[in-house]
């Protein structure tokens, strides 16, 4: 039970005022019995919530400017609460329709687009929280009963906490936003993990906020986080794959072996990455179906991400023809390595092109050369204007490629058994 001092500084302010004027001895008795109801109420346990400072100190000031003195609502006491209503509409109004658009303006001359942002997420909580000053300074103008006022109290209490988180939640919302900017912009693998990391910060405020207002009503705060830690332990048992996808996550985002739109191979898993999200990796594969693969699988797998390849190899082996003279293979060998040094996408010290082996039906040609960069398309194109020039200069010097062939040779006794069994068959066909 915990209990503030608003009743009795109000008491104790009545009293100073009544040994300045004799009009006041009603206020001091309607004092000790506002005193009094509160002893009562705290005798019974109840909370007593100490509303904001500004705005008692708010209120006591207009009612002094006004010098309202009497202890019931009289008509200068409904008088001053309709004012105040609407002097603070008016407030809220200049303040979202001048001050916010003159802001506006200068921020759009400034470089930096964070504050063009924020400006439009502080707004609503701004004029929420001017309102609620008109509301609650209206109600503590006008005297009721202490009940009723310890209700308004709650009540004013309650409704600042949210409105200021409200407030820093927009806020910290608009920053994040403008980060996910930046690093889009900057394709930075961070960018596809800000969504997450936005929802989690923005989770861990609304909770942090409503303990905070719980706190500020009195509640005992410790033995409810207590409690929900032995709550959380039977929960984390019963939700090991949630917390390791969690972690997975995590780790996928620590180590940001992939980005959205990337081509990568998860375990036997191969696509472009579609989605990263808390719990699951979506891939889009091949033939456009949709794999879903959860976080834990992918910190645990290895990854290849096939989108990041610094250089690209190519090796292959051709055969020519057993036909194909020495002079000629010799030449050959000389003009397919000339062809791939030419090309400037290749690197020159990594071309290698040698007369291999003697297949069963070929002469091979061993071809080894490594792009300078990584792109897929731009390697291919080379790869395809390298092929197409080698088929012309085999060509040009009458050579051929080679392709499995076999040839049969029958001896004497086999010809003539086969074509003995050919007359056979001919004989008997008439």
């Amino acid at each position: 039970m915990v209990t503030t001092g608003w009743a009795q500084d109000e008491g104790a302010a009545v009293t100073s005022s009544t040994t300045a004027s004799p009009e006041a001895a009603a206020t001091t008795q309607q004092a000790a019995d506002n005193t009094a109801a509160v002893a009562a109420v705290v005798a019974k346990g109840d909370v007593i919530i100490r509303p904001p400072q500004i705005l008692e100190h708010l209120v006591d000031m207009v009612l002094e400017l006004c010098d309202v003195r009497t202890s019931g609502n009289t008509w200068q006491r409904y008088l001053i609460a309709a004012g105040l209503l609407v002097g603070f509409y008016l407030l809220r109004r200049v303040i979202t329709t001048i001050c916010f658009a003159f802001l506006r303006k200068l921020a759009a001359t400034t470089k930096s687009t964070f504050d063009d942002r924020l400006l439009p997420a502080l707004e609503p909580p701004v004029a929420t929280f001017i309102a609620l000053f008109g509301i609650f300074a209206a109600l503590k103008v006008l005297k009721f009963s202490v009940e009723t006022d310890l209700m308004i109290s709650a009540g004013a209490t309650v409704a600042f906490s949210l409105s200021f988180f409200w407030l820093l939640v927009r806020a910290v919302s608009a920053l994040l936003d403008h980060l996910q900017a930046l690093a889009t912009a900057r394709q930075a693998g961070l960018a596809a993990f800000m969504p997450w990391i936005k929802k989690g910060v923005i989770t861990f405020l609304i909770i942090f906020g409503v303990l905070m207002t719980l706190q500020s009503l009195n509640f005992d705060v410790k033995a409810l986080l207590a409690g929900l830690g032995i709550g959380g332990l039977a929960f984390a048992l019963a939700a090991q794959d949630t917390i390791a996808n969690l972690f997975g996550a995590v780790v996928v985002a620590v180590d940001q072996p992939f980005k959205l739109g990337e081509f990568v191979r998860i375990g036997s898993f191969l696509g472009a990455v579609e989605d990263i999200g808390l719990r699951s990796t979506r891939l889009r594969s091949i033939d456009k179906s949709l794999i879903v693969i959860p976080n834990k699988t992918v910190a645990a797998e290895a990854v290849t991400n096939l989108s990041r390849f610094t250089q690209r190899r190519n090796e292959q082996v051709i055969g020519l023809t057993y036909d194909t003279p020495a002079e000629q293979m010799d030449a050959v060998v000389e003009e397919i390595k000339g062809i791939i040094k030419a090309e400037d996408h290749i690197d020159p010290e990594s071309v290698m092109v040698f007369f291999r082996d003697y297949s069963t039906s070929s002469l091979d040609i061993w071809i080894v050369y490594v792009s300078k960069d990584g792109d897929f398309q731009h390697f291919m194109r080379t790869k395809q204007r390298i092929n197409l020039n080698i088929m012309r200069a085999v060509q040009a010097r009458g050579l051929s490629f080679a392709f499995p062939t076999q040839t049969v040779e029958f001896g004497e006794s086999a010809a003539k058994a086969l074509a003995a069994r050919r007359d056979v068959q001919g004989a008997g066909g008439a």
